[in-house]
């Protein structure tokens, strides 16, 4: 049976999960989130002597339903191979007494080579099977990290064309000039004056532009997006949490059934909101914490319950961190608001005019 995506905003606006690669945000605004979340149908027993890409196909195909096994395990094939400077992808390594999954061994050195690899094969399979004959462009803001992996992830990919938005003081200069060396004849790169939220509110605008729509599809193009927003990534990185907790049991540092807590640095709230599924889908985890840094907007929400957007932006030496609008918080809100799309709408809502809600 396949499993449907709704829009957080819409309940009427559903999706296939490959509907749902190819339009990166729903046309209300809101973002895809699984109608259910899945169960896995292995145990962490079997889990536990199987290599990443095994992992992610048992756990992705719980969520991409209406891909084939042979197109998902050729997604899977194609992202985790020898772009990574070893052969396991993301080993799990101890240092004291804490566990770290290391994801830093793809092609940009970033942790976002793990979903950004893959998502150009889901998105260029989602094309093919949905009948899609126009060029899609890839818009995209950063922070530092996912520009550059997304743009090393999509440079000459058929019939994909993408362009990156970055704050031009908000992001290292090593990450800068990652983003404007990188080759490739379909990729562009864009500075805007201002944050990161700017620049992902702008590309969100963009999307919501029905005028701008309907230009670029008699132009042959139709747009999709690289962020967390985007399934597609956000469903890869549900894979790391599963396969951490399969790897503690080979290495016989927890008992089968034993809960563990997981810390994730935290700026657009996608790697840790993945955790929160993977807890859903069965992995026995017990707290998720969400670490962060000066701009503690995510910490004041978990302590208070308001989310205030309106205060300083302070620049840090984590700008992937450095965001006062989380968008992945979203699909949180939508769930703890009982998967109600128009109180969550009317949430979001008051957090574009007023800056915060409660």
């Amino acid at each position: 049976m396949n499993l449907l995506y709704k829009s957080t905003r819409d309940a009427n606006n559903t999706a296939t999960a490959s509907e749902a690669i190819l339009k990166g945000l729903a046309e209300d605004g809101g973002l895809f989130v699984p109608e259910s979340i899945p169960k896995l149908d292995v145990t962490m027993d079997d889990l536990k002597d199987m290599t990443y890409q095994e992992t992610a196909y048992a756990v992705m195909k719980q969520f991409l339903t209406d891909f084939s096994e042979e197109e998902l395990k050729h997604c899977i094939n194609c992202a985790y191979d020898e772009k990574f400077d070893t052969e396991v992808i993301a080993p799990l390594v101890k240092v004291g007494d804490t566990y770290h999954l290391e994801l830093f061994h793809g092609a940009t050195i970033a942790f976002k080579d793990m979903a950004l690899s893959i998502l150009p094969h889901l998105l260029t399979t989602a094309a093919r099977k949905n009948h899609v004959t126009k060029d899609i462009v890839i818009l995209t803001a950063t922070s530092g990290d996912t520009g550059k992996a997304a743009l090393a992830g999509f440079a000459d990919v058929p019939g994909t064309k993408i362009i990156v938005f970055y704050p031009k003081d908000g992001v290292s200069r090593v990450q800068e000039l990652q983003m404007v060396t990188q080759k490739g004849k379909n990729t562009s790169v864009v500075a805007i004056h201002g944050n990161f939220d700017n620049a992902q509110s702008g590309v969100k605008a963009l999307f919501e532009d029905r005028e701008l729509e309907k230009e670029l599809a008699d132009s042959g193009y139709q747009f999709s997006s690289a962020n967390s927003i985007n399934i597609g990534r956000l469903v890869p990185q549900v894979v790391y949490y599963v396969y951490a907790y399969a790897k503690l049991l080979q290495n016989q540092e927890i008992e089968a059934g034993e809960k563990i807590n997981v810390t994730v640095p935290t700026g657009n709230f996608g790697n840790i909101l993945a955790a929160y599924y993977a807890k859903q889908l069965g992995v026995p985890i017990e707290k998720l914490i969400c670490a962060s840094n000066e701009n503690k907007v995510l910490f004041d929400f978990f302590k208070t319950g308001r989310y205030d957007r309106n205060r300083e932006f302070v620049l840090t030496s984590s700008p992937s961190m450095d965001i006062l609008i989380s968008s992945n918080l979203e699909r949180l809100i939508y769930t703890i608001a009982g998967q109600d799309a128009g109180k969550n709408a009317a949430l979001m809502q008051q957090l574009k005019t007023e800056g915060a809600y409660e």
